[in-house]
């Protein structure tokens, strides 16, 4: 498809039909049972509820809740819970392909899953956004567990929220089960390390690939969009490193000096929301223009769909490093891959946090905690071993490092449905 072609795709598809395009691209490259492919492109099953909550002054509101189970081959569902106002259907089952391929990438013995509230959670109080929760967790009671289906934080939920989704399950089975969902806080089964993960393995990743073009990390300048816990945790591991950050934004606005910043110092969004757009720096600029700058890595950690065929041919990156789930939609992508912009998939860079949320699973399971020295040496192994099987796929193959890290996945998951077989 050539890129005039490229510009006739919708710049409003879902994440389901981004989802979908995805698999098919990879399909096409290998010898893959057209039946499991067709299984692949449908959830096996989404769980919608509603939630009666009881406000502060007294009245009832209604809520509505979700649960996408896409494929669990490999082992239980697992996936996050986000509370957004802008929370589909299909938004889910979108997020839960990408969860099963981001889990086969990693090698990890889940399936994917996504869910959530449609709901602005900075409209409720911390009373209200326990009660929801608390309830959210007995409507999905009969489809989780340990061994059936793992949540984990998303947009808008955090430690605390999974703390409370844990208690409420908790309660009504009769025994602490810690293990029901991951990214608590550690003191009641968490793990060390799980909620700086997602960023530290977009640094990581971006780190293996500039060393992969040749380039050397502290020649590199980088530019982040989206300072909450996956871009600034990003930024600060590869600062620390040697690259120089030149540009970061919250949803009010970026800042850039060229010089680069001291990541330490800018607090990030989710720590001090509003730190960034109003820090004292040489430049202010739009969210837009950030994408655009002249810089050698751009990682996009916000939100999805933010690169698009209107923005892609004003990107002067020479690599995208994808550090939010689905900023760049496919009429992008062939722009990029057009124009021979290197981009590194999300599934890959960002999957630190469903790595650790492993192990928290694993410690949960044997009763027995690691230290954060232990975390961070494993995730390192696993996000070195899934690279070099991406790698070997891209240097093997005339593909996109999409294209790679899709193939390794598939194959993985056609792989393991061949084992099994169909019932009956």
């Amino acid at each position: 498809m050539t890129t005039a072609e490229s510009t006739a795709e919708p710049e409003s598809e879902s994440a389901v039909e981004t989802a979908r395009r995805q698999l098919e691209r990879a399909a096409a490259h290998l010898e893959v049972d057209e039946g499991v492919v067709e299984r692949l492109r449908h959830p096996t099953s989404v769980y919608r509820v509603s939630i009666p909550l009881e406000r502060d002054d007294g009245t009832t509101e209604m809520f509505t809740g979700y649960r996408a189970h896409h494929d669990s081959v490999r082992g239980p569902y697992k996936g996050g819970l986000r509370y957004h106002p802008g929370v589909t259907e299909d938004e889910c089952i979108g997020l839960s392909m990408w969860m099963t391929w981001k889990c086969a990438v990693m090698d990890l013995p889940f399936g994917g899953a996504k869910g959530g509230v449609v709901v602005n959670p900075k409209e409720l109080s911390r009373g209200e956004k326990e009660r929801l929760t608390r309830r959210f967790a007995e409507e999905l009671r009969p489809v989780i567990g340990p061994m059936k289906d793992i949540p984990a934080p998303d947009m808008g939920t955090d430690p605390q929220t999974m703390a409370w989704f844990m208690d409420a399950y908790s309660m009504q089975a009769g025994e602490t089960t810690p293990g029901v969902v991951t990214g608590k806080p550690p003191v009641i089964g968490g793990s060390e390390g799980r909620e700086k993960a997602p960023g530290r393995s977009v640094g990581i990743v971006t780190r293996e690939a500039i060393e992969y073009y040749d380039r050397e990390l502290e020649e590199t300048t980088v530019a982040v969009q989206g300072f909450g816990s996956v871009g600034a945790n990003a930024a600060r591991y590869l600062d620390e490193r040697g690259a120089t950050i030149v540009a970061v934004s919250d949803v009010d606005g970026a800042i850039y000096d060229p010089d680069g910043f001291d990541t330490n110092d800018v607090e990030d969004h989710d720590e001090t929301p509003g730190m960034v757009s109003t820090y004292d720096a040489p430049e202010k600029l739009s969210n837009p223009e950030l994408l655009e700058l002249d810089v050698d890595v751009l990682i996009p950690a916000a939100i999805g769909n933010v690169l698009t065929v209107e923005n892609a041919r004003n990107v002067q990156a020479d690599m995208i490093v994808e550090g939010a789930n689905g900023p760049t939609t496919s009429a992008a992508d062939q722009v990029f891959e057009d124009q021979g912009v290197a981009v590194i998939p999300d599934i890959l860079a960002n999957a630190g946090g469903v790595t650790v949320s492993y192990f928290e699973w694993l410690q949960d399971i044997n009763r027995r905690a690691w230290s954060l020295e232990r975390v961070h040496k494993e995730l390192e192994s696993e996000m070195l071993q899934a690279w070099n099987a991406v790698r070997e796929e891209y240097d093997a193959r005339d593909v996109t490092w999409r294209d790679a890290t899709y193939l390794v996945a598939l194959s993985r998951i056609a792989e393991a449905h061949d084992a099994r077989g169909l019932w009956p």
